[in-house]
């Protein structure tokens, strides 16, 4: 029976036993998938950072993309390797899920070979040679946190490697200095909206203004097939400002007044 139970034990899943990386620990702000473990840690530490809006490629040497994201500040990182019934995506949705429900703001988000090269995320962004893997099996997120704490970023990034294990690896920036205005791409916003089915802009709850006009309207006509409510207290002031901004008419409705800032709900 001894004999018996020691080869059952040899037998079991390896991640049932496994530990997490000696001196590692979770970052409060996003909740560990069951069973995941941690295979690698960075403590706090104060540096340089640049986190990239864009695609990313290598053009003579140099790694290029279209926006970002750079400050000094103190850099706190955690990568798990999830268990093999749960998959890098869900993993990346549940993080992405409670980081919103804290508040935290959309800056970037980018999905499979829209990223671009997986190898560049792993080795020149992140410098983990354990987040390289397949460029279809891939996400990245950038975040800001909601106030008092909004000197301070997320940066998720998921993906599924050739051997099938799945990584989720979460990044902590707090700069040393105000952030300052931070806008999101018109693509993140449109991919919210195609994802989740709504768009929460609750600090935009006055008059429209332009920069976000442009956002906007840009994400919007980047798919024409879709249609929107618009609902806020200026709601149907919005509304005519997207249609000044060459969004068609026919594809808005105005909505109700109740939510706190500007609300686009995707109309199925």
């Amino acid at each position: 029976m001894r004999l018996f139970s020691v080869l059952l034990l040899s037998c079991a899943s390896p991640l049932l036993f496994a530990a997490d990386l000696p001196g590692s620990h979770d970052l409060p702000i996003v909740p560990r998938m069951p069973d995941a473990q941690i295979v690698d840690y960075r403590p706090p530490a104060e540096m340089e950072r640049i986190y990239p809006m864009g695609s990313i490629r290598k053009i003579s040497g140099q790694l290029r993309f279209d926006g970002q994201v750079g400050a000094r500040g103190t850099t706190t990182s955690v990568t798990y390797e999830l268990p093999p019934e749960h998959s890098s995506i869900a993993a990346f949705t549940a993080a992405r899920e409670a980081l919103q429900g804290q508040g935290a703001e959309l800056l970037f988000w980018c999905q499979a070979r829209d990223c671009g090269e997986s190898s560049l995320w792993a080795n020149e962004v992140f410098g983990n040679a354990k987040l390289y893997g397949a460029d279809a099996q891939q996400a990245y997120l950038l975040l800001r946190r909601a106030a008092p704490n909004d000197n301070s970023l997320v940066a998720l990034y998921s993906i599924t490697r050739g051997n099938r294990r799945a990584y989720l690896h979460v990044e902590q920036f707090d700069a040393s200095t105000p952030l300052g205005e931070l806008l999101p791409t018109s693509a993140t916003l449109l991919r919210q909206l195609k994802d989740t089915g709504e768009l929460d802009l609750p600090k935009l709850g006055g008059e429209p203004q332009p920069s976000w006009l442009t956002l906007l309207s840009r994400g919007l006509n980047l798919d024409t097939t879709l249609r929107v409510s618009v609902s806020g207290p200026n709601a149907e002031a919005w509304r005519q400002a997207l249609i000044g901004q060459g969004v068609r008419a026919a594809r808005m409705e105005t909505g109700g007044s109740e939510a706190p800032g500007l609300r686009l709900e995707l109309l199925r």
